[in-house]
């Protein structure tokens, strides 16, 4: 926050001229916002972090694929819910489109892609395939369900796939690939322990265009 504050004092004094009270609310917010995120931060690293990697080093030994994937789609469902950069984009789309895409219908339908491409990035570790045939057919689908879907809705999609890379959602994921490959051993390569989160951008990407075909 420091570097942002000088930018912004430096502005002030040069070219903005904004009042002093808007200046000082600005300091202020600096300073709680500064707070925020530095208790954030060391709680996903005493918290968030471990507890992601012991899950995905303990779902392998349950031995059932299917058990696995579905406590993948739950978790990723549930780590986006509490992300807050998609509760931002999905207040945005409401308020723009005036409520005819709500809040909630964005963030559940954002939550659920993020669960199903979570299931299939584990799917991906467990079969050893590799990340770029996901790749390639996620751009392939995701182009080609954009040509059919609402033009308001291609834009929203693509934010959708980035803010969900937030404070929340990137270090669990990242964690429990890291988990997930760890538990398997020899089956994994160090690769697999990453990717999680390139896939996982998918899912919003896909669920939104999906919404935009059904919703023109």
């Amino acid at each position: 926050m420091v570097p942002l504050s000088l930018v912004v004092i430096f502005l002030q004094f040069t070219i903005l001229r904004l009042p002093g009270e808007v200046l000082l609310q600005f300091l202020i917010g600096a300073v709680m916002v500064g707070g925020g995120l530095f208790l954030f931060l060391l709680g996903g690293q005493v918290g968030l972090i471990p507890i992601g990697e012991l899950i995905g080093s303990a779902l392998p030994k349950r031995g059932k694929l299917w058990v696995i994937l579905a406590f993948g789609l739950l978790l990723g469902f549930a780590v986006t819910l509490a992300e807050p950069h998609i509760r931002v984009l999905a207040s945005q789309v409401d308020m723009v489109s005036h409520g005819a895409v709500s809040r909630s219908m964005l963030i559940y339908t954002v939550a659920l892609g993020v669960g199903i491409f979570i299931s299939l990035a584990l799917l991906r570790i467990f079969l050893n395939i590799s990340i770029i045939y996901f790749l390639l057919v996620g751009f392939a689908l995701a182009f080609f369900i954009a040509y059919f879907s609402s033009a308001e809705f291609v834009p929203v999609s693509f934010d959708a796939g980035g803010v969900i890379t937030g404070p929340m959602v990137v270090p669990f994921l990242i964690a429990l690939g890291v988990g997930v490959s760890s538990a398997l051993g020899g089956k994994s390569s160090t690769a697999d322990r990453f990717g999680l989160l390139a896939l996982s951008s998918f899912g919003p990407i896909l669920a939104i265009l999906l919404l935009g075909v059904f919703c023109r």
